[in-house]
């Protein structure tokens, strides 16, 4: 497939199927939903060929493989350009597997409207994947921008009571943090103009990356790109739309929510702030590593008192999606391995935490922990299927929480061990609400609520065995192989902690 526009194929094949579906009468339910499926796991077997065929010694020293380029607007230097190294790699197999498997846990939830439903999460893939193969900051922006409108769409039409409130917040803090990002790509793009006379090239990642920007511009367009970025994680004090849009998206809206637009965020970090503004990323860290170290607590303190299973899982997301902040910003090699590692593995596992969380949702109606005592004596496979992700979550050696998180510690000491004593207290709170959550959920007497449900209390079925069992094969075999993570992205991690070499790892803490 050498000549094959791999990376075309994989954003077109989605886009293709969200314009069948708009042909297909609404009333076609299941053919809808079968068609769906399947564009998405055509989707998820294009990214496997490209997983197959990529080669990490051809991407060494920090460059992209399979590069596809057009000029979209010459006259400004803007291309469509899209290239893939290790860690967009990882993430786009993420995403695609996410996606089949959201859609498939969409079949029995979703009844209305689900001609629009589909499309839009067809379209939401195109953004997502858009996001991770752009080497050009202009169509990087779009597919950024793309991602929204979907997501917008499925939480406030399929989403919950207080939908309306949820979706506003979520558009207001990610369209100001992405429009003050439009402003520093275009000045960024601007200066290189200025410097070279020519617009060739002035949105283009590659000659970007290490062009040596103004110390001034660096300052403000890193700022520009933190917003942005740090709303996306979310990073403490940013995160508030998080619960939020979490408790009112329909289950598989936050799968994705969770599993993958979290981690465009955190992609934006590594492969755009760090090499593009090295300086600037140097003068900020320290106050980064803060509010990371302040999120880590924070989040999983917050999830102590939640009485509502999803906000806990969802506050505990913004305590894992710290330590990527921290992993990326603490600029040690094995602490950036750790954030790809977490951002990957925090995907699998609480996303399927959420599938977990939709299963007894569709039986109950309600997510309330206190209503939920004895799922182990009614639903067996089911309590043991959510105490393996809650372990996992837990990080439990051997499961794939726990190698990314371990990593991020290890880097994190060797620049200063007081930052890494405070981040290790969230193992102790971790395990307070998450084993204290699933004592309350499965063990005990059946309760009042559950008995009252009868009958309709029943224990997965097998479509919601086919949607959690690769999120545990995979959880099973990262964190017994992860080196099959590391591998891939070794060659751009290198390339990154290569390039803020000058920026030595013990200056960032004022207390070393």
């Amino acid at each position: 497939m050498t000549g094959f526009p791999l990376l075309s194929a994989i954003i077109a094949v989605p886009l293709a199927g969200a314009i069948l579906l708009a042909f297909i009468p609404r009333d076609r339910l299941q053919l809808i939903r079968y068609t769906a499926l399947a564009v998405a796991l055509i989707t998820f077997g294009l990214s496997l060929a490209l997983l197959a065929s990529f080669d990490p010694a051809a991407a060494a020293a920090g460059g992209f493989v399979r590069r596809e380029t057009v000029d979209w607007i010459p006259a400004f230097g803007i291309q469509y350009k899209l290239g893939v190294d290790g860690i967009s790699l990882v993430l786009v197999v993420l995403t695609t597997l996410l996606s089949w498997i959201s859609i498939l846990a969409s079949f029995k939830p979703i009844t209305e409207r689900v001609k629009e439903y589909m499309i839009a999460f067809l379209i939401l893939e195109v953004g997502m994947l858009g996001v991770f193969l752009a080497l050009d900051l202009f169509l990087f922006y779009v597919f950024w921008e793309i991602v929204l409108v979907p997501m917008y769409l499925i939480i406030g039409i399929w989403g919950g009571p207080n939908r309306i409130y949820a979706t506003i917040k979520f558009v207001l803090y990610t369209l100001v943090g992405s429009l003050l990002m439009l402003v520093a790509i275009l000045a960024t793009a601007f200066a290189y103009q200025v410097a070279t006379g020519s617009w060739t090239g002035a949105f283009d990642y590659e000659r970007l990356r290490g062009f040596g920007f103004d110390t001034t511009l660096q300052a403000l367009a890193f700022l520009a790109f933190f917003l942005a970025f740090a709303i996306k994680v979310p990073m403490w004090p940013f995160h508030t739309w998080l619960p939020d849009a979490h408790v009112e998206a329909p289950t598989a809206g936050s799968v994705i929510l969770a599993g993958v637009l979290l981690k465009l965020g955190g992609y934006g970090f590594i492969r755009f702030a760090l090499p593009l503004f090295p300086a600037a990323a140097k003068a900020y860290a320290p106050a980064i590593i803060m509010l990371s170290l302040i999120a880590i607590v924070y989040g999983a303190i917050v999830s102590i008192v939640q009485p509502d299973l999803k906000k806990l899982v969802a506050y505990s997301s913004v305590s894992h999606m710290g330590f990527v902040t921290l992993g990326i910003f603490i600029f040690q090699q094995q602490a950036l391995d750790g954030a790809i590692l977490q951002m990957v593995n925090h995907g699998l596992i609480t996303g399927a935490l959420f599938l977990c969380v939709g299963v007894i949702y569709e039986r109950t109606h309600d997510r309330t922990i206190a209503r939920m005592g004895g799922l182990a004596a009614r639903t067996p496979v089911y309590a043991a299927i959510f105490g393996f992700f809650m372990l996992a979550s837990l990080g439990l050696p051997g499961l794939g929480g726990f190698v990314g998180e371990f990593l991020v510690f290890v880097g994190t000491f060797a620049v200063s061990p007081i930052a890494a004593g405070v981040a290790v207290t969230v193992m102790v709170l971790g395990a307070v609400y998450l084993l204290w959550m699933y004592q309350r959920i499965a063990f005990g007497e059946v309760s009042e609520f559950l008995k009252s449900i009868g009958a309709h209390l029943t224990d997965v079925t097998p479509l919601e065995l086919v949607t959690l069992t690769p999120l545990v094969a995979l959880t099973v075999l990262f964190g017994l192989f992860p080196g099959l993570l590391l591998g891939l992205f070794q060659a751009p991690v290198d390339a990154i902690i290569g390039a803020l070499a000058g920026a030595q790892p013990v200056a960032l803490l004022p207390w070393r």
